[in-house]
């Protein structure tokens, strides 16, 4: 059967795209902030899946407030690039496993979560600088993303959004579907956005250095727990775009320990502050 063999987390910030592109990595300012990758693209060349689940939101690009979706997974076969304004960002495009992709979708229905079928969507910042950040700078004109990727888009920019309880037990439904699939599959999950930040009004620029620790060492240690906290602490305490981290809990309700099993090794954990104007945190589980 296929299998879930690590759970991915890493902020998407923006910047950090931009400062890949533009072959910044090892300014001074930047190479702090990709110091803590370098772990783990290591990592990556050594645990390469077939396929990543790739959890993230759409910053308006596929969907906008005429169409939000609470939860909207990709089946296509490919996916485009998405132009957010100043042109598509020169990576390559992604390609998706449309058949696992189809086989979630009916697996968690079933299993009573409503998903939206997305047979085209674009794919924005929120799932291209995971991507680069684990695997490196590829050029867009003669490389290619080592693995399939399934997109899962979701709603964390316009409320209501999904509670964390609702993510985590997702998460769970995902490992079942996975684990359903006939076939050898190695399948990562990365839960991605976050850590705390806000981008408008009188708390533009919060950063919360010592709530991000403690989300991290909770998210390791008790992620049920975890899962039950309301949003108005995202809120309170990450800032307004801290609800993102809602989507962690979906990669780490995947793993094991969340059906049953053993808890996850932590290969690697990595925070720092300021990454433009957000805190950047980043961990890899190992099932």
């Amino acid at each position: 059967m296929a299998r879930i063999s690590a759970s991915v987390y890493t902020s998407h910030v923006p910047a950090i795209g931009a400062a890949m592109d533009l072959g910044k990595e090892h300014e001074p300012y930047w190479q702090k902030v990709f110091s803590g990758y370098e772990f783990s693209r290591r990592w990556m060349t050594q645990h390469r899946p077939d396929v990543v689940f790739l959890v993230y939101n759409d910053h308006a690009n596929a969907f906008s407030l005429e169409l939000i979706p609470t939860f909207a997974i990709g089946t296509a076969a490919e996916f485009a690039i998405a132009d957010e304004g100043w042109g598509p960002r020169p990576v390559p495009g992604v390609k998706g496993h449309a058949e696992l992709a189809a086989h979630i979708a009916q697996s968690v229905i079933q299993d009573d979560f409503d998903l939206a079928i997305a047979n085209r969507m674009d794919v924005d910042h929120g799932l291209t600088v995971p991507l680069g950040l684990m695997c490196g700078k590829l050029d867009a004109t003669r490389d290619a993303w080592p693995f399939a990727v399934i997109p899962f888009a979701v709603n964390v920019v316009q409320y209501p959004v999904p509670s964390g309880r609702r993510c985590y037990a997702l998460g769970q439904a995902i490992r079942r579907a996975v684990e359903r699939w006939d076939g050898p599959l190695n399948v990562q999950i990365w839960g991605t956005g976050g850590m705390s930040h806000q981008l408008q009004g009188p708390r533009a620029g919060l950063i919360n250095a010592e709530w991000d620790n403690r989300f991290l060492d909770r998210l390791i240690a008790e992620p049920a727990k975890l899962a039950e906290m309301p949003h108005i602490e995202y809120v309170r305490e990450a800032g307004s775009e801290g609800i993102e981290l809602v989507m962690w809990l979906i990669a780490r309700g995947a793993m094991a320990d969340g059906a049953g099993g053993s808890p996850p090794r932590v290969a690697h954990r990595f925070y720092h502050v300021p990454a433009s104007n957000t805190a950047v945190g980043h961990l890899i589980l190992e099932d």
